[in-house]
């Protein structure tokens, strides 16, 4: 099991100022060197955080895995066949939303995908991984358009207002995890992870190849120190 760091909220923080820093590059140099596998960022299309000289950066400096978050617009299957990076995590994404809110209908944009957004992707070696909630027709619907992996979306178990629901959505994430692995998908899996949810979902959900946190680990590195939060979060994830 892997630990991506998304870095976009280090951009988040630049970006209020205007003045250059905190850098996303040197994050991520720092995430890196504390043990992280891979950097996740996405690029959104009014490049709230990210923006497009970040891309070309964190391409050039980053060892590991590189993870282009993002919609699948021709604005965007452009730019990412540009910067050719490992993985291209495909989110669903609404311009009034602070963040991502749930995971693709695949309903509706599984023509799409199927004529349009995967056969330009593979004309690259980029692996693509489709951001899902756990539900299993859209598991289904993955793996007939040939994705290589899935993003499990955990944030209604990482924001349930009871112990009650939290174990409710383990169990869905849990199913998923199972079916995807019987189809030969890997299992990814990320939004509102932290510290103290952490754990259970490691200990619940099976399969899991690689774990993508963003918010609350930068989050944390505000107190701990960006080195440090890598290092504890690692902790988690190798216990």
């Amino acid at each position: 099991m892997y630990l991506l760091v998304n870095i976009d909220h280090v951009a988040t923080l630049r970006n209020a100022r205007g003045e250059g820093y905190p850098s996303p590059v040197v994050a991520a140099q720092i995430c890196e060197k504390a043990g992280a596998s891979g950097i996740v960022f996405h690029l959104r299309g009014d490049r709230r955080h990210i923006r497009d000289e970040d891309v070309v950066a964190l391409k050039e400096s980053v060892s590991g895995k590189l993870d282009f978050e993002m919609a699948a617009s021709d604005e965007m299957l452009s730019f990412l066949k540009e910067i050719d990076p490992h993985l291209c995590t495909l989110v669903p994404e609404g311009r009034e939303e602070l963040t991502t809110e749930g995971g693709l209908n695949m309903n509706v944009v599984f023509d799409d995908f199927k004529e349009r957004v995967f056969p330009s992707i593979r004309e690259t070696d980029i692996e693509i991984s489709l951001f899902l909630d756990p539900n299993p027709e859209d598991i289904n619907l993955a793996f007939e358009l040939g994705t290589d992996a899935i993003e499990l979306h955990t944030g209604n178990y990482a924001n349930a207002p009871s112990s009650g629901e939290a174990d409710h959505e383990l169990e869905r994430l849990k199913k998923a995890a199972e079916q995807a692995h019987e189809l030969g998908i890997k299992v990814n899996a990320g939004h509102g992870l932290n510290q103290k949810n952490l754990p259970k979902f490691i200990a619940t959900v099976p399969h899991l190849n690689e774990i993508s946190i963003g918010h609350a680990l930068i989050s944390d590195a505000v107190f701990d120190g960006l080195e440090t939060t890598v290092t504890n979060y690692l902790g988690i994830i190798r216990a």
